[in-house]
């Protein structure tokens, strides 16, 4: 019986999503107690101060400072100051969109099923014309190569997914996140996870709404900073893996070749050639499915993601290095040997 759950979530500069994350939040909740810890980074934009006046109306919400800046940290430092007593950890980010019932949800979903951690499916939305486009691709093979949580409709065990709900011991007991990761902390953690029997559920009836990227450079970066982060989850456990996940290095790798080669052996244009073909019909497809223009640009978006991941997991694979994770090894995450 779940008696008491930690919601954590770590901050920066959020000050524009941060009371409607908040309220949506508190709507159905669950017949326990619950305490909001909001673990900001050093917001300049104001959200400081709005979550002090949040906490000044509600005694379960309390805003911590979290002077690591990441989202790993934040969550950890959480689960330390404010988590002892707790049952279960949900891990929110302030810049997703919650259903109505969502902590009453995974609270009740993971003691049915008897899970360590309970993962959603990320359904990404957007305003802009470039959003939605990144958003309408994400969601398909081109963008995600069938990733259960990206447009995911099956609910089952799964390796991975979006975090949401975990129990806290669990949570300790694989050391928590490991506060040098600014990206992929949750796939690495994952890993832990699991390999010390830890069972992960995608449950795809309860779904949140996630805004991508606005521009092009944004995109870049945030999927350059997703491969370097996977190149330190693989250079830690290196069979976590997947084929899906090699083949976007392996592709990019493959044209950029065949273009260096291309004035001694023009035929291997063709491989290329082709890949702009597949962008081409997707732009094309999406455009006509969604009945809108911004479709068009879901090739060029898809295009910036895939670049941008291999040329992150590539750079991270050649310059940085990480140990072999072992089940003994004491984390810096919580101060705990799992």
């Amino acid at each position: 019986m779940v008696r008491s759950v930690l919601v954590a979530i770590p901050t920066l500069n959020e000050a524009a999503h941060i009371e409607a994350v908040v309220d949506q939040l508190y709507v159905d909740l669950p017949d326990c107690k619950v305490q909001f810890v909001i673990a900001d980074g050093g917001s300049t934009d104001g959200t400081v101060e709005l979550v002090r006046s949040l906490a000044e109306r509600r005694d379960d919400l309390f805003l911590m400072h979290n002077p690591q800046r990441l989202q790993s940290a934040g969550v950890n430092l959480a689960v330390r100051q404010y988590g002892q007593d707790s049952d279960v950890m949900v891990r929110c980010d302030a810049h997703a969109s919650y259903p109505r019932g969502y902590l009453r949800s995974l609270v009740d979903r993971l003691q049915a099923v008897g899970a360590d951690s309970v993962v959603v499916p990320m359904d990404s939305v957007g305003d802009g014309c470039l959003q939605r486009a990144v958003a309408w691709v994400s969601d398909s093979p081109v963008g995600s190569g069938g990733s259960a949580h990206r447009g995911g409709r099956q609910s089952r065990f799964v390796d991975h997914g979006h975090h949401a709900a975990m129990l806290t011991e669990s949570f300790r007991r694989a050391g928590g996140y490991e506060e040098t990761f600014t990206h992929n902390e949750d796939a690495e953690f994952d890993c832990r996870l699991r390999a010390l029997g830890g069972k992960i559920y995608l449950d795809t009836d309860i779904r949140i709404e996630y805004q991508p990227r606005s521009t092009f450079r944004k995109l870049f970066k945030q999927y350059y900073s997703y491969g370097k982060g996977r190149s330190r989850t693989v250079r830690r456990h290196p069979t976590s893996f997947k084929i899906r996940q090699f083949a976007v290095p392996s592709f990019m790798s493959a044209c950029a070749a065949a273009i260096v080669m291309s004035p001694l052996f023009p035929v291997l244009l063709m491989l290329p050639a082709f890949y702009i073909f597949v962008l081409a019909l997707t732009s094309a497809s999406i455009a006509f499915k969604k009945r809108s223009l911004c479709g068009l640009l879901a090739g060029p978006a898809a295009c910036t993601m895939h670049v941008s991941w291999a040329l992150g997991f590539i750079t991270g694979i050649l310059t940085l290095r990480e140990s072999q994770w072992q089940p003994d090894k004491t984390y810096r995450g919580l101060g705990e040997a799992v």
